[in-house]
Order: C-alpha cells, then sequence, then structure tokens
C-alpha cells in the first residue's frame, strides 16, 4: 500500500480502465465505477460541509461518515466484501433522531438554502440521492450489498435535518415553499442604469 500511495500516476489507466481492488479491470465507465465515483464525491461534499460546521458534535458526526463512506468505496472495488453492517445505519438512525429532536416540527416542503453551510448541506443531500440511485442501477447487475443501500438512504434523511440545523443556526430562516405566492415583478421607478462600458449597438 505505500508504494502505491507514494506514486500517484501509473499510466495503466490511460486506456479507459481501472483496477479494482482484486487487481482485476473494468471500463471506468462502468456501473461499478460510476458507483464509486458517486461515493467519491458525495464524501467530498460532506468534507465541504465539515468546513461550514461549527459544532464539535456535528464535526465529529461527520467525520465518522466520511470514514463510513470511504469504507463503502472500499467495498464496492472489492465486489465480494462487505464493510457497511447494520450497526453503521443503525448509528446514524440514533445521531438522526437526536438532531432531529432539536428542531421544530416540519410542517412544509423546506426549500434547499437558507445559508451558505445549509446550502453546501442539501448538495450534499442530492449527491447522496444520486449516488443511492446508482447503486440500485449496479444491483440489477450484480450483487450489491443491501446494507450499503440502506446507509446511504438514511444519509440522505440525515443531511436533509443536518440542512436544517445549519439554516437556522446564526439567526437564518429556512425557505419555504409557498404553493399559493406571487411571483416577484420589477419595480416601475427602477431603471436599470447604463453601462457606460457597453459596446454601441449595430
Amino acid at each position: 500500500m505505500g508504494n502505491r500511495l507514494t506514486r500517484i500516476y501509473t499510466r495503466t489507466g490511460d486506456d479507459g480502465t481501472t483496477a479494482l481492488g482484486d487487481g482485476s479491470r473494468i471500463d471506468k465507465d462502468s456501473l461499478r465505477i460510476e458507483a464509486c465515483g458517486t461515493v467519491d464525491e458525495l464524501n467530498s461534499m460532506i468534507g465541504l460541509v465539515l468546513t461550514q460546521a461549527t459544532s464539535e458534535e456535528l464535526r465529529a458526526c461527520l467525520v465518522e461518515v466520511q470514514q463510513t463512506l470511504f469504507d463503502l468505496g472500499g467495498e464496492l472495488s472489492l465486489p465480494a466484501q462487505t464493510l457497511i453492517q447494520r450497526p453503521q445505519t443503525e448509528w446514524l438512525e440514533l445521531w438522526l433522531n437526536h438532531f432531529n429532536g432539536q428542531l421544530p416540527p416540519l410542517k412544509d416542503f423546506v426549500l434547499p438554502g437558507g445559508s451558505l453551510p445549509a446550502a453546501y448541506c442539501h448538495v450534499a443531500r442530492t449527491v447522496c440521492r444520486r449516488a443511492e440511485r446508482r447503486l440500485v442501477t449496479l444491483a440489477r447487475t450484480e450483487a450489491v450489498n443491501p446494507e450499503s443501500l440502506a446507509y446511504l438512504n438514511r444519509l440522505s434523511d440525515f443531511l436533509f435535518v443536518i440542512g436544517r440545523m445549519l439554516a437556522r443556526m446564526g439567526g437564518h430562516h429556512e425557505p419555504i415553499w409557498q404553493r399559493d405566492r406571487e411571483p416577484p415583478l420589477p419595480r416601475v421607478d427602477s431603471a436599470v442604469p447604463p453601462c457606460h462600458n457597453a459596446p454601441p449597438l449595430r
């Protein structure tokens, strides 16, 4: 492993294939590699959320999620290996209930956003949903650990709750979807100032 980590490039993937953990080579756009890549993208998005999280409790949870996602990537790269077990999903449920208990009851649909940290978290949530879809697609042709699917399903719920928490931190409000709404219109007296650097119309 040390040699593999020291040498960053190997040129072995120049032909559009990549190696799985067992040494076999498959196409880089295969369903399994697509699933691996989406889990990696999700892990990177969690890292972005971590840069915005201020609660030590929340930070510790997100770091553990990153560790588990790395395990999931390893599981996908070794098709015969199972790394995600029921306890990891139950751990997520424990924290999900803990954080959700600190929020007011949800009575309306929440729009993504509310603050920069919350927006990052909602992007992570949508990437998580995509990772779950990629695993579902893979499961149609190859064996996939059912607990890995359950973990991603629960993780998207966890990230939704965290997004709500982050939106409310610092006095922000959650943006709510409104069925009966009036779209904004430009003010009549809000003339747009001319742009002096614009090229002349021809």
